[in-house]
């Protein structure tokens, strides 16, 4: 039967071990590589699996250290308390999970660099129906022997040797469809804590009630953290991991966004000519200013310098420089693009919008947008509302224009 796609799906992680074999005298979840939490690890990659919308971390019982240490995270997680093996911590994990979740991952804080893609192939899985249990594993390299148990003075022999090929390492997380997990989970209440002990994962549990475990290809990155040599693994992987986040940004262009918004009143000389978005309007009063009073591009020059981060109107065409007095609307904006591209970036565009009640706009809108657009070499477009006769806007003794501006770094 087809599973229900996972769109929202649960996730045990089971951090409540004291990891005796590492030896460091804290929960293991709680051991530090690359300067955070191995639990801290673990939640950084899980949450960049947008299917995964509930994270329980099962924690240490009595001890609240770790609970506290992922405080920071806020809504996005919840703590309960362990039991007293791995079965029962996830059963407990189990009891707080939200009922009307469709799957539930299990994984071990212990394999905190599983990456990202690792669960989504696992739910993918789960989502093509074909099994309701569902597990990432390892070929196996070496050769695997069964042993007998040993004599009187220790001595073990070998009794038989699978064919490797027959054999997985197998990891975490494992998924399930999460009405099977909770029954299988339910077959354990009368199991005594020697049996319970003796439960590794949760696939071994699903298994045992008939139910087909299927198989996909595992991650080297989703390495147990057991033992102290195996910190050293890790902390390579966190460096390497680091290594290639920090690459990927600083190759990244990552455009730039900047607004600009400028208002001028309409001229008292009814002398003055209008020049707005480029363009002249004779039938109408211009508006005020030290330059021709173009609100629409001077809102433009202003979200420019914002993106590239070098500076404002006043900065380049203020009352000070007497050369600009007068100047065209159009020609500040030339020169505001040529600045930003000698700043070190390109212009991808800019959009403008202005609120007035004059002077009517909509015959020539695509006339004003070639002109802007053809004075910074990049897509301008430009808009125009009223204010339901709101304010100065309404009034018609001024104009507002907003402008948004994409510029990007240029490669060297």
């Amino acid at each position: 039967m087809k599973q229900t796609p996972s769109h929202s799906s649960s996730l045990i992680l089971v951090a409540a071990g004291m990891g005796t074999r590492l030896g460091a005298g804290i929960p293991k979840a709680l051991v530090q590589v690359a300067g955070k939490t191995l639990v801290e690890h673990a939640i950084d990659r899980i949450l960049q699996v947008k299917r995964i919308t509930e994270i329980i971390v099962v924690t240490p019982a009595g001890d609240h250290r770790m609970a506290e240490a992922l405080a920071a995270f806020g809504s996005m997680l919840r703590t309960v308390p362990g039991g007293s093996s791995r079965a029962d911590s996830v059963r407990r994990g189990l009891e707080a999970v939200n009922p009307g979740a469709s799957a539930i991952l299990v994984h071990d804080a212990a394999r905190a660099f599983a990456p990202a893609e690792l669960y989504d192939r696992v739910l993918d899985a789960l989502d093509q129906g074909q099994a309701n249990a569902v597990i990432p594993a390892l070929p196996v390299t070496d050769t695997i022997s069964v042993v007998e148990p040993g004599g009187a003075a220790g001595a073990e022999f070998i009794d038989h040797t699978p064919p490797r090929s027959t054999l997985r390492a197998v990891q975490t997380p494992q998924g399930f469809n999460a009405a099977v997990l909770r029954q299988a989970h339910a077959q354990l209440d009368h199991c005594t804590e020697a049996e319970l002990e003796k439960v590794t994962d949760d696939a071994s549990i699903v298994s045992a009630q008939g139910e087909k475990v299927q198989v996909v290809a595992g991650a080297q990155q989703a390495l147990k953290v057991t033992h102290p040599e195996d910190l050293e693994t890790a902390n390579q992987l966190a460096t390497d991991q680091n290594s290639s986040a920090n690459t990927a940004r600083e190759t990244m262009i990552l455009p730039r966004i900047g607004n600009g918004i400028d208002v001028h009143a309409v001229s008292q000389d009814p002398a003055r000519p209008m020049w707005l978005a480029g363009l002249h309007f004779p039938d109408d009063v211009g508006l005020s200013g030290h330059s021709d009073g173009d609100a629409v591009a001077h809102a433009a020059c202003d979200a420019l310098f914002s993106a590239a981060g070098i500076g404002d109107l006043g900065t380049h065409f203020g009352v000070d420089r007497p050369e600009f007095s007068g100047a065209s609307g159009v020609s500040l904006l030339a020169e505001a693009a040529r600045l930003v591209r000698e700043a070190g970036f390109e212009i991808g565009n800019v959009a403008v919008q202005f609120v007035g009640r004059r002077p009517r706009f909509s015959a020539r809108r695509e006339e004003a947008s070639q002109v802007l657009s053809d004075a910074i070499g990049a897509p301008v477009s430009v808009i125009a509302t009223t204010s339901d006769g709101l304010g100065y806007e309404g009034e018609g003794t001024g104009i507002t224009a907003y402008a948004t501006a994409l510029v990007f770094p240029r490669q060297r």
